[in-house]
C-alpha cells in the first residue's frame, strides 16, 4: 500500500471529515494498476495523451475534466481529490481555461509536494476572435485558452511535460526522451497532414458554436465564425447576422461540440438548409481526433 505524504494525508482526512466518500479508483473513470507509477494529474483529456506518450508505463494519469464534460462548469469529485493528494505532478494547461481559473489555487493547496507544470510556457496566446477582428471574451481576459488544438502548440506542451517528468523522475531521462521524440515526430506528421489536407480548400471559413478552434484556424489560415458571443447564447439579432454570414459564404455545415447545447446551431442550420456536425475539442485521443476534425472540415469547406 502506498503511504501518503503528510499534506496528502491531511487532504484525504479533511474529505472524510466532511462526509465525502473517497473511492479507490481514479483517472477518467477507469480502474488502473498504479502501483509503483508516478501519479500525474492533468486538467483536460487531450493532455492525458501527451503525458502517456512521454511517460509511457511509468505514469498513472488522472484527468480532472473527463471526456464529455465542460471545463467551464466542472466540479471536482472526492475521488479526483484523492488522486491529486497522492500525485507527484500536475500538468495544467495554463492558458486561462475556466476550470483552472476557478480551481487551481485549491488544487495546488491540497498537495504542497506536487510539482505544477505550466503547459502553456513558450506558447504565444491569441485573442478570442470572430471573423475579422478580435472580440472581447468575458472570462478569459480576452485571450483564447484552447492552445492544444494547434499541433505546433501541442509540441510545446509535450516539451513542458517532458521537462516536468525529468524533475520528478530524473533517473528515467533516456526513456522519457525517447518517448518524447517519437511523439513529437507523430505530431509533426499530423501537422503536415493537416496542411496537405487543407491545401486545396478555397472556401476557408467554417462556423462553430463554441470558439474553441481559434489556434487551429490561425495555424492553417482558416477563418472561424463563432456562434457563441462572449460565453453566452447569441441574441435573435446575432442569429440573424450569422444566418446572413453563412449564406454569404456558402456555409452548409454548422459545427458543435458535445460539451454545449446545439440548439442555436440547429436553428441556423435549418435556416440555411444545412446540417449540424459534432467535433470534439476535448477528445482524449488527440492525434486521431484532429484527423477526424480535419476530415469534417475539408468536407464542409469544399
Amino acid at each position: 500500500m502506498r503511504i501518503l505524504r503528510p499534506g496528502a494525508l491531511i487532504a484525504v482526512l479533511l474529505m472524510l471529515a466532511a462526509g465525502l466518500a473517497v473511492p479507490l479508483g481514479c483517472g477518467d473513470g477507469e480502474e488502473t494498476d498504479s502501483a509503483g507509477k508516478l501519479g500525474v494529474v492533468v486538467s483536460i483529456a487531450p493532455q492525458a495523451e501527451f503525458v502517456e506518450k512521454v511517460g509511457g508505463e511509468n505514469v498513472d494519469v488522472t484527468v480532472m475534466v473527463p471526456s464529455g464534460a465542460s471545463p467551464h462548469a466542472y466540479e471536482v469529485t472526492p475521488g479526483q481529490m484523492k488522486a491529486l493528494a497522492e500525485a507527484e505532478m500536475y500538468a495544467k494547461v495554463g492558458s486561462g481555461v475556466d476550470f483552472e481559473v476557478v480551481w487551481m489555487d485549491r488544487l495546488e493547496a491540497a498537495n504542497d509536494d506536487m510539482l505544477v507544470v505550466d503547459c502553456s510556457e513558450g506558447v504565444q496566446l491569441i485573442p478570442m476572435a470572430g471573423e475579422d477582428e478580435p472580440e472581447e471574451a468575458d472570462h478569459q481576459g480576452a485571450m483564447d485558452p484552447h492552445i492544444w488544438l494547434s499541433p505546433p502548440n501541442a509540441k510545446s506542451m509535450v516539451e513542458n511535460i517532458y521537462a516536468g517528468l525529468l524533475q520528478v523522475d530524473p533517473e528515467n531521462k533516456a526513456y522519457y526522451e525517447s518517448n518524447r521524440d517519437a511523439y513529437l515526430r507523430e505530431l509533426t506528421e499530423l501537422d503536415q497532414d493537416i496542411k496537405d489536407g487543407l491545401a486545396g480548400v478555397t472556401n476557408r471559413r467554417f462556423m462553430v458554436y463554441h470558439p474553441a478552434f481559434g489556434y487551429f484556424a490561425e495555424e492553417y489560415d482558416l477563418t472561424m465564425l463563432p456562434i457563441e458571443e462572449e460565453g453566452k447564447e447569441p441574441t435573435a439579432a446575432g442569429i440573424a447576422h450569422l444566418i446572413d454570414e453563412a449564406k454569404e459564404h456558402n456555409i452548409k455545415v454548422i459545427f458543435v461540440s458535445p460539451q454545449f447545447n446545439p440548439q442555436s446551431a440547429k436553428v441556423i442550420a435549418g435556416e440555411i438548409g444545412g446540417s449540424v456536425v459534432s467535433i470534439d475539442p476535448l477528445a482524449r485521443d488527440y492525434v486521431e481526433n484532429l484527423r477526424i476534425v480535419l476530415g469534417e472540415l475539408v468536407q464542409a469547406m469544399e
